[in-house]
């Protein structure tokens, strides 16, 4: 399943508590990034451990494009998170919908 850049402006704008994962590099995080938890891509599979999320939470995975975080969303479903999402066009989306992230 995916989350439209629309639909997740909402979910910030309304104030949910939202899980966000970004896969992007660390540099690409602290350049532009709209909250949430950074592990690059690459860090993911020995770093799922310290997630502080139940499996069936969910999860918004999250990178520039929306590729890196598709796969992200595979690896993470390939251990047992039930409820992962990945951001349809990345945050190029969000930054084409001209808001305030």
């Amino acid at each position: 399943m995916n989350i439209s850049a629309a639909a997740l402006i909402e979910k910030l704008q309304s104030g949910e508590i939202i899980n966000l994962l970004d896969v992007r590099d660390e540099l690409e995080f602290h350049t532009y990034n709209i909250g949430g938890s950074n592990i690059p891509l690459g860090k993911l599979p020995t770093m799922l451990d310290d997630l502080d999320w139940d499996k069936d939470e969910e999860i918004i995975v999250i990178c520039k494009m929306g590729l890196r975080s598709k796969t992200g969303k595979h690896i993470l479903q390939q251990n047992g998170y039930q409820n992962v999402k990945n951001l349809e066009g990345g945050l190029t989306a969000i930054q084409k919908l001209n808001t305030k992230y």
